[in-house]
Order: C-alpha cells, then sequence, then structure tokens
C-alpha cells in the first residue's frame, strides 16, 4: 500500500546548484534569501579551474516551494538548479 501525504507536507530534499556566471551569484544569494526559513543548511565550494560554484542546501519545505526555488534559480542566466527528493 502506497503512503500519500497531504499537499502541503513538508519533504526534504537537496538542492544542488552550479553557477557558472559570476554575475549571478548576487542573484542566487538573493533568491536562497527568500527561501531562508526553509534552509537547514548550505555548502559551497568554488571549483576555480572551472570557474564555477558548486552550492549544495538541505531545504525542509513542501514540495511545491522546493519545485519554486528550484525553477526560480534555474531561470538566472548561467545558473543550474536540481532537486532530490527524500522518498516517502
Amino acid at each position: 500500500m502506497e503512503m500519500t501525504e497531504p499537499e502541503s507536507a513538508n519533504r526534504l530534499a537537496l538542492v544542488g546548484i552550479i553557477v557558472s556566471d559570476a554575475d549571478a551569484v548576487e542573484t542566487v544569494n538573493a533568491v536562497l534569501h527568500e527561501y531562508g526559513k526553509s534552509i537547514l543548511g548550505r555548502m559551497g565550494l568554488p571549483v576555480r579551474e572551472r570557474g564555477v560554484n558548486a552550492i549544495s542546501i538541505v531545504v525542509d519545505a513542501p514540495a511545491d516551494a522546493i519545485n519554486s526555488l528550484t525553477g526560480r534559480l534555474g531561470r538566472i542566466n548561467g545558473v543550474a538548479a536540481k532537486a532530490l527528493f527524500q522518498k516517502l
């Protein structure tokens, strides 16, 4: 039997972000700040030899909010973002 949860129930997710345009960093940080209450932890790693920054965040929020976050990030030029959700 498959468990279902209410639409608004929080999910745990790992969001991976690759920033390849240094001009996008300020915008990325502004978006992450808006979701700050849902972010449990954040780790950023500059990959200088490739000219990118890799950021991973752990988020505890409704799936719609996590998808909204990754969508907003992904629409920023020079940014890619994907979410990996905890299995139910």
